[in-house]
């Protein structure tokens, strides 16, 4: 019976009211902390299942009013207002119930790369972070650009950055994977669509409490960085290029001109990416993963096409068809896409949670 799975979280959050009362655990700042995270991620469905229980009461006592010559109708009125709350307030708590990803509030570093279609991708790497900026600034995040490198013709081969704000994660992390572009590049003359490819990882940001990487396990090379020319060129070594010798996970920043900065972000992005590698080997071994891995998925997959010619936007993992690539690319609506991801992952969850 659904009531019965509502009274364990009830009764948590009754018991960690009065811990937190105790003495002992006064003392115990970590404990305290633990604990209070702990209440403050179960206060939502708490307070949505004592409703749910109060709604379920009324409504039995007022069934038992309806053969009372002074109160039937009344309560026949009481219960058409009570019972439609209950299926909604259900749905609501069952989303609530699904166990949180531990890393749906990280910031995350964002990293786009130019794929098959040479310089047609490179261009589309930049219309994509331009999308992913606009998208950023509705949700009131804050990106900052890690590392670049431009492409021949404009664009960029890669782009790294650091995505922070509210549920960055959890909000971005079904973006990974492989972007397929349709279009005409402006340097065709004939009119011809294109397609091209781009990959998007969205990896979590990590605490060094998170992960732990030995000096020993790291080999770090310096050179010049490349520039356009003129004044720009480093004259010294100021680029780093960090290598983790257990699983060969490469990171190269170059975007700074001091090498103690350009080394400091290096490091920030390698631990990101090592854990990233830990957690995803974790998932493999895992059995019954969902087809929308919760975190980075498949990045070979092509998980999204954008066909200009056609104003069409299709997400191949849940088949979803939207006639607004405008929209979404111009002006960051990306949560069209992004709702019906969370809304079908939520449902699979339920669904394998057996609530």
């Amino acid at each position: 019976m659904f009531k019965e799975k509502l009274q364990p979280f009830i009764d948590r959050y009754e018991e960690i009211n009065r811990l937190l009362s105790s003495p002992e655990i006064a003392a115990d700042v970590k404990k305290m902390t633990e604990l209070s995270k702990e209440q403050s991620s179960i206060a939502p469905l708490v307070e949505k299942a004592q409703k749910y229980l109060e709604i379920s009461e009324a409504i039995e006592e007022n069934k038992a009013m309806l053969s009372d010559p002074e109160f039937g109708e009344l309560a026949k009125e009481e219960l058409s207002e009570l019972e439609p709350q209950l299926p909604r307030l259900e749905e609501e708590i069952k989303v609530l119930m699904i166990p949180k990803d531990p890393n749906d509030d990280k910031n995350i570093y964002l990293e786009l790369r130019a794929g098959a279609g040479g310089d047609e991708s490179a261009l589309f790497v930049e219309d994509m972070f331009k999308m992913y900026l606009r998208f950023a600034e509705r949700q009131g995040w804050k990106v900052e650009i890690v590392s670049s490198s431009e492409g021949t013709a404009g664009g960029y081969k890669e782009l790294i950055a650091l995505v922070k704000g509210e549920g960055v994660y959890s909000k971005l992390k079904f973006e990974a994977g492989t972007h397929r572009v349709q279009r005409v590049p402006a340097t065709e003359t004939q009119g011809r669509v294109h397609t091209s490819a781009i990959t998007v990882a969205v990896i979590p940001e990590v605490e060094d409490v998170e992960i732990d990487i030995k000096p020993n396990e790291i080999k770090m090379d310096v050179y010049r960085s490349s520039g356009c020319g003129g004044q720009s060129v480093n004259t010294t070594d100021s680029a780093v290029r960090l290598t983790h010798l257990p699983t060969g996970i490469v990171v190269a920043i170059q975007d700074e001109k001091s090498q103690h900065k350009n080394r400091d972000k290096a490091m920030k992005v390698l631990k990101a990416r090592v854990h990233e590698a830990m957690m995803r080997e974790q998932m493999e071994e895992t059995a019954g993963q969902r087809k929308l891995q919760v975190g980075s998925g498949d990045r070979s997959e092509k998980i999204r096409t954008y066909n200009y010619p056609q104003n069409r936007i299709t997400d191949h993992r849940i088949g979803l068809t939207l006639y607004a690539l405008d929209d979404v690319m111009n002006n960051g609506t990306l949560e069209q896409v992004i709702d019906p991801l969370i809304a079908h992952a939520q449902a699979e969850a339920i669904q394998e949670a057996g609530l």
